[in-house]
């Protein structure tokens, strides 16, 4: 089972609005069959798997990540496949949660007289699962809140200097996350003052995930990088205000290839966090990586929408007057601050990346 999790993993960030699920086939103790969900989601998991056992899976174990799907989509359910390639019996890490699943796969297989056990790891699945699982029980999904700062946390100095507070082993990392993630997110601050492209880059054929910007008046270079690769680049998504927001500014975005997502302001004036969350997963995504800047980190923090923090640090310092990684929380007690308990710590290159979830 931990060989089907951990191969459905190679689906995150390639298969939404899809769970990136791993299935492995076992007959007289021998892995037979393997497979994971394909990108753009299909074929499911347990259907490449079938294919790569062949007639091999006539009375053998289908080890899958997530309960088999029971629903007609774009595809069969996979549940069918699994019977009338002759699987002997079902073990399924978790209860797909799905309304349109919700334990209807692992009663299909029952009912046609295949030996079913579920939730046989729940809890390494639930991980695995995270962003799918967050997409269909809270309507949004999973934040990772990405943050390169000095020893000091800073993230600039005072003349907005920046390239490079980390190395360059910790830069290539960062591209790996990026991909295994549906969407990298950024504020309008660093999209102008950075020009980027938000792409993956030195990692061979891995995929881009869709770029995201939250800028509320779309004030965003209309000659940069996101502007001139609309079109032929991964998708640009950009969350805005409606109410503030020129009509002329609308058109050239939607002229570019940009697609656009009203979003609601919150009491400080900028967009709703938790709206913007709301309207990415109405369109699917499951995993979120953000990248900044820090009035954007301050606004996820403040709405209690950031899942993991990935923080990497570099051994030096800039002092009071440069950027703070993160702005203004408007606290008054320390009780109030968002907590995140460290789930990881580790080198990479000459700087430290500590890992944080939520609690």
């Amino acid at each position: 089972m931990t060989m089907a999790i951990a191969l459905g993993e190679r689906g995150w960030g390639c298969v939404w609005p899809n769970p990136a699920v791993g299935c492995v086939i076992v007959r007289d103790g021998r892995i037979v069959g393997r497979g994971w969900t394909q990108p753009g989601g299909r074929p499911h998991a347990e259907v490449m798997a079938l294919r790569d056992a062949g007639d091999a899976a006539r009375g053998a174990t289908a080890y899958v990540s997530l309960e088999p799907c029971s629903h007609h989509g774009k595809t069969p359910p996979c549940a069918e496949a699994l019977i009338a390639a002759g699987i002997a019996r079902v073990v399924s890490a978790l209860e797909d949660p799905d309304p349109r699943v919700a334990g209807r796969g692992h009663r299909m297989l029952a009912e046609a007289g295949l030996a079913v056990f579920a939730n046989a790891l729940p809890d390494m699945a639930e991980r695995s699962h995270r962003g799918f699982l967050s997409r269909v029980r809270k309507g949004r999904p999973m934040l990772t809140l990405k943050l390169a700062t000095t020893l000091d946390g800073r993230i600039a100095t005072a003349t907005g200097e920046s390239r490079w507070i980390t190395g360059a082993e910790a830069r290539r990392y960062v591209h790996l996350m990026r991909a295994r993630h549906d969407a990298v997110l950024i504020g309008g601050g660093t999209a102008r003052a950075d020009d980027p492209g938000l792409t993956v880059r030195d990692l061979g054929d891995m995929p881009s995930p869709v770029r995201v910007v939250a800028a509320a008046a779309l004030d965003l270079p209309v000659d940069g990088q996101l502007a001139r690769t609309a079109v032929e680049g991964p998708p640009v998504w950009l969350l805005f205000d409606a109410a503030r927001a020129p009509a002329a500014a609308r058109r050239f975005w939607e002229k570019a290839g940009a697609r656009l997502l009203p979003v609601p302001a919150d009491a400080t004036g900028g967009l709703d966090a938790r709206a913007m969350f709301a309207a990415l997963g109405a369109q699917g995504l499951t995993r979120v990586f953000c990248e900044g800047g820090g009035m954007l980190a301050a606004s996820l923090l403040r709405a209690a929408v950031v899942d993991d923090l990935a923080m990497f640090t570099a051994g030096r310092a800039i002092g009071a007057d440069g950027h703070a990684a993160v702005g203004p929380l408007l606290l008054d007690r320390l009780a109030d601050a968002p907590r995140f308990s460290l789930r990881e710590s580790r080198a990479i290159g000459a700087d430290m990346l500590t890992q944080w979830e939520a609690v």
